[in-house]
């Protein structure tokens, strides 16, 4: 059984994430580890670059909310841009997947 693999859209699955509602980092963190079966696995070290990268682009905003524990907590929402952005990613990975698609559909498995 294969381990769990890094995947290099990792920004498609963060877009992904926030379209549905704003979230903060764990949050993200543990609903795609939860959706992927535990087939992926993103490290906090790998998602705060991805949410910098995010905003700054202006495809994410982040606020302060404070949580029941009474903690703030840094949440982020997917801007108009960020929807954009979303559907262009989301179509990049659709194409790339139609391409292994058709390489594996022919091999020969024995």
């Amino acid at each position: 059984m294969r381990k769990k693999q890094n995947m290099e859209h990792t920004p498609l699955l963060v877009l992904s994430l926030l379209s549905r509602e704003d979230m903060y980092g764990y949050q993200m963190i543990t609903e795609l580890e939860k959706k992927l079966d535990s087939t992926f696995s993103m490290k906090e070290g790998t998602l705060y670059p991805i949410l910098r990268q995010l905003e700054n682009e202006g495809a994410v905003q982040s606020y302060q909310q404070e949580a029941p524990t009474g903690r703030m907590r840094k949440y982020y929402h997917l801007t108009v841009k960020g929807g954009l952005l979303l559907r262009q990613e989301a179509e990049r990975w659709r194409s790339y997947q139609r391409s292994i698609d058709a390489v594996v559909e022919h091999a020969v498995l024995t």
